[in-house]
């Protein structure tokens, strides 16, 4: 197997060394240490200012709680469609804060106002809190548009990566059972859509890519704390109805969840729903996260990403 892109590997062999003084310290992963790792991996690597025109923090009220949100309008002077974005951290980190620089770029690239959610997340709050915050966003994202009144298009596509791209998608299928939503596009970014891990990729590319089986183990314990049906719980399991939203599949080389993302996009296209898979050959899991190491692969995927947003096909091929 050939490794990764040599802009990756000074890091992949410092997470390395810094993973086996863990281990050899005999500490235990905590919740609050991976919140704490990916909001620093992501202030050190995400750092390119990308200025958006309008910025709001806000919230979607429910019946049982309000569901923080936070607005990136890249045109005010437009009524734009929205963007539904779920940020990634294995259900457990991640945070409209730590995912400011992504939200932005989406933003800029897909001509869309972005509403980036802050979902509740495990162990405080475990399945199905997260899917049912992202659900209650997505319902109650035009209201707050128009109650703030901001101009729009009532056109909803979402978003996510990696654990967020589970919730993205668990929220496409929900969408088809909830009259209130109808979403018209999805971006999956190396989602996770098996909880199972039945897919050979896991197995082969379980160490040494930042994101390691027995991490993703740990993250799917604390997520599912009521021996919940796992199978059930997948996306990639799901049934897929005739009505369900365009598709854009983002895996990358050297993560263990590319297969079942592969997988994914095969029972989309023989369901019939336009479905379109970009690999990234040389990178890891979370290379968004990484954009300062791996500036090219990044623009690459915003510009494929919004292109796709933007219905702009013959622009997805750089």
């Amino acid at each position: 197997m050939k490794n990764p892109s040599p802009a990756l590997m000074p890091f992949l062999e410092q997470v390395s060394k810094a993973a086996e003084a863990f281990l050899q310290s005999g500490s235990q992963p905590t919740f609050a240490n991976a919140r704490e790792g990916l909001a620093i991996l992501t202030r050190t690597f995400v750092t390119k200012a990308c200025p958006v025109a309008k910025i709001i923090d806000a919230s979607i009220p429910g019946p049982k709680w309000d569901v923080p949100v936070r607005i990136y309008h890249p045109n005010p002077e437009q009524s734009l469609p929205l963007l539904l974005f779920i940020h990634g951290g294995g259900h457990m980190a991640g945070s409209i804060a730590v995912y400011d620089g992504i939200a932005r770029r989406l933003a800029k690239a897909s001509s869309r106002i972005t509403l980036s959610v802050e979902y509740r997340r495990t162990p405080e709050c475990p399945y199905p809190s997260g899917l049912e915050d992202v659900t209650q966003a997505a319902k109650g994202a035009f209201s707050l548009l128009e109650n703030l009144g901001i101009g729009h298009e009532k056109k909803l596509a979402i978003a996510g990566d990696s654990g967020g791209g589970a919730l993205a998608a668990s929220l496409s299928h929900r969408a088809s059972h909830e009259p209130e939503l109808s979403i018209e596009k999805q971006v999956l970014i190396y989602p996770s859509l098996d909880y199972t891990l039945s897919m050979p990729s896991v197995e082969e590319l379980a160490k040494g890519y930042l994101l390691e089986k027995e991490k993703i183990l740990w993250y799917f314990d604390q997520y599912f704390q009521s021996s919940e049906n796992r199978k059930a719980a997948s996306p990639l399991f799901m049934e897929i109805p005739q009505a369900f939203p365009q598709t854009l599949l983002v895996t990358a080389g050297y993560c263990p969840l590319k297969d079942e993302g592969k997988a994914y996009t095969e029972r989309l296209k023989q369901a019939g729903i336009f479905t379109m898979h970009e690999e990234f050959g040389d990178m890891i899991h979370a290379f968004l996260n990484l954009e300062d190491l791996v500036p090219e692969a990044c623009d690459r995927f915003y510009h494929l990403a919004g292109a796709f947003l933007k219905d702009k096909a013959s622009q997805m091929i750089p």
